[in-house]
């Protein structure tokens, strides 16, 4: 069995609109996304998510609702597998703030730039905002860097 990486993503929504966050460094640099990241050993996995939006966008989230489960390989790195928990929320107190690593702005959801995000976001995100529960699968072609769009290679996306 493959190691797993256990990661979260988390999409704010209001007002028919979603908050995405420009990664400004590390892995997905130069890309539009939802905000997350590595679950600490012995956290919970929404706990991870709630943290991750507070230190990336600087919000407190009252609640996130599990909206689905993202399994990612790259074919240059194929005995890692990425397994992100997507969450949703609608509820959280604060006004986003740039930090370090992420710079939050708001997207009508007809405005989303899925042209400047990971390809796969485009597949689920729309599920996401129409309140559906899905799991996917998506092979990359090697992982993405501020100059270069990963292409996916095989992919499998179920709606719960």
């Amino acid at each position: 069995m493959k190691p797993r990486k256990l990661l979260t993503l988390c999409l704010i929504v209001k007002d028919h609109r979603v908050l995405l966050g420009m990664k400004k460094r590390g892995f997905g640099e130069g890309h539009w996304n939802g905000f997350g990241g590595k679950v600490e050993p012995g956290e919970e996995i929404e706990s991870a998510a709630k943290r991750e939006v507070f230190e990336e966008a600087g919000v407190t989230l009252s609640s996130a609702e599990k909206t689905g489960v993202l399994n990612f390989e790259f074919e240059s790195d194929p005995e890692k597998l990425l397994e992100v928990h997507v969450f949703r929320s609608d509820v959280f107190t604060g006004e986003p703030i740039e930090t370090e690593e992420m710079r939050p702005q708001w997207f009508a959801f007809d405005e989303i730039p899925y042209d400047k995000m990971w390809s796969d976001d485009a597949y689920w995100l729309p599920l996401l905002l129409k309140g559906k529960k899905f799991e996917g699968y998506f092979l990359f072609d090697k992982p993405s860097s501020a100059t270069y769009q990963a292409k996916i290679v095989r992919q499998e996306l179920t709606v719960k």
